[in-house]
């Protein structure tokens, strides 16, 4: 993260308001406000939390919204991702939910001129890792070495799995090679051997049974 940003916008329906400050009148505490942050934070798992903030819990690095009848409170470390954010509430039969929707959950898109690093990490975190999820898997960014080659290591249901060389090779390698025709490659660093979970067992593992 860049660091807090001077302003942030984040915006809460009349009927999300209203869903909100009855949940706070129901508290009974007086000053109490809202927190609104990213849990597992750069993570394909990204997702949104909002919880009571008590007058004695308020950080005073967090972003305060005033709104109607309550303040928010703006994780610091997540607000740059939240930004824009959107907060509904739409009630059905069998009471109502909260709609959260932050177009900047996986963080802001790099500019054209910003490191490569950056760039390949971003087009890993909000398109790659999405569908490598369904099995329970993820893939980071390691290093970029001095020939331009992606160095990757896999976590999850893709640490171990046999497959994981056709995921990077048809998969991964293709979609980076052609963003970014600067890369020379991309190369897998992750000890297989230890993964626990893989989600297809490799040929070595599946001999064992």
């Amino acid at each position: 993260m860049s660091g807090t940003p001077t302003s942030i916008s984040i915006e809460i329906t009349p009927v999300a308001q209203q869903h909100f400050s009855q949940l706070i009148e129901n508290e009974n505490v007086s000053g109490m406000g809202l927190r609104i942050f990213i849990d597992r934070m750069g993570t394909p798992a990204a997702d949104i939390g909002i919880t009571f903030c008590p007058p004695d819990q308020q950080n005073e690095v967090d972003v305060a919204l005033n709104f109607n009848t309550f303040i928010l409170y703006v994780d610091a470390a997540s607000s740059e991702c939240l930004d824009e954010a959107k907060i509904d509430y739409k009630s059905d039969s069998l009471g109502g939910e909260l709609s959260i929707t932050a177009p900047h959950l996986k963080g802001r898109k790099p500019k054209e001129d910003a490191p490569l690093f950056k760039r390949v990490e971003f087009v890993l975190n909000t398109e790659v890792n999405p569908q490598l999820a369904s099995h329970g898997g993820m893939v980071s960014l390691v290093d970029i070495s001095e020939d331009n080659v992606a160095v990757l290591r896999f976590g999850g249901g893709c640490h171990g799995c046999g497959m994981a060389d056709v995921t990077l090779k048809h998969g991964i390698e293709s979609r980076l090679l052609e963003q970014f025709p600067e890369l020379s490659g991309v190369k897998d660093a992750t000890d297989h051997a230890t993964g626990e979970n893989p989600y297809f067992e490799s040929d070595a593992e599946s001999s064992k049974a």
